[in-house]
């Protein structure tokens, strides 16, 4: 399989990716030339395992400039399994000290990137394990609510997501300078990059996750969930903010959340939304249990997984 990671190694714009990157060249992670020149840089790569990693080295971040990028990125790496943004995360109220993974999708348009749960989900776990071998104690790894950049200050067309077929993520060190200085909390973004296909041989149950914040714990903690030899599958997670200012609740909500599940890669098997939902969108998740005959939690439900009756 085969993996590219989009890197912005301008040390006068970001934060993040340009240690990094130093980071991944310090520790011999590129180790083979690929021949392929990125807008004018050199993209190289490194093999394990039978495995593939390109490291692409960019001016400005991807989902910034989307439409510059784009035509390149499906030249040369369309093929690829997977691909992820490395960046960092800031906002108000944003919480500090997190290691992040995030799929991309914009809910006010209803244009949801392809996604891949068992991928997502090592990806979070080689993290974790990194988190803890660098004794990055007061870090915690988590998950974020679906969101793209690349809509913000008018960047670039929600629609362009669905022109690259490569199922995309943006794994990042967040939320304050602290944070991206951090040499250990970067290192440990750096050694997971190509652990995204180390692979625990569970069953993974792919959900959908409704409501709640955008750092919500019970989304998170559900991806360090195992039962028996199953794991949770946690991908697109439809924020409530969003849900309320995309208003999900009219004639076109219903469409646009068909969309969420049908991007994600082998559908879903249940579906989870957070007690707090007003009622509207309950119902839209109703609607959603009934149109793919899967079954629907509100998400305390996961802190007991033996308890799921999963569609057989």
């Amino acid at each position: 399989m085969k993996a590219v990671y989009y890197i912005c190694t301008n040390r006068n714009w970001g934060y993040v990716a340009p240690k990094v990157w130093d980071i991944l060249e310090e520790e011999g992670y590129f180790t083979e030339k690929t021949g392929i020149r990125f807008f004018g840089q050199d993209v190289t790569a490194y093999s394990k395992n039978g495995h593939h990693f390109l490291f692409v080295p960019m001016d400005y971040a991807v989902c910034l400039d989307y439409p510059r990028f784009l035509p390149e990125m499906n030249q040369y790496f369309r093929d690829c399994d997977v691909a992820a943004q490395v960046t960092w995360h800031e906002g108000e109220h944003a919480p500090e000290n997190v290691l992040t993974v995030h799929s991309l999708g914009d809910m006010e348009s209803g244009r949801f990137g392809p996604a891949v749960p068992r991928l997502m989900r090592n990806l979070l776990l080689a993290f974790e394990a990194n988190r803890q071998a660098l004794k990055l104690d007061d870090y915690r790894v988590t998950t974020e609510a679906t969101h793209w950049s690349g809509v913000y200050a008018g960047h670039g067309d929600p629609d362009l997501l669905l022109q690259y077929p490569v199922p995309m993520m943006d794994i990042e060190v967040g939320s304050a300078p602290e944070s991206w200085n951090c040499e250990a909390a970067c290192r440990a973004l750096a050694r997971t990059l190509t652990r995204i296909f180390d692979d625990d041989g569970r069953t993974v149950r792919n959900i959908l996750c409704v409501g709640g914040v955008h750092f919500d714990p019970n989304f998170s903690a559900a991806v360090f969930q195992n039962f028996q030899n199953e794991a949770f599958g946690v991908s697109h997670i439809m924020a409530n903010q969003w849900l309320v200012s995309g208003r999900y609740e009219n004639e076109t909500g219903f469409e646009r959340a068909c969309r969420c599940v049908d991007s994600i890669k082998d559908g879903v098997e249940a579906i989870f939304f957070h007690d707090k939902l007003k009622g509207c969108y309950k119902d839209l998740v109703r609607r959603l249990g009934v149109h793919y005959e899967i079954p629907i939690y509100k998400h305390q439900k996961l802190r007991t997984p033996e308890e799921i009756c999963w569609k057989v």
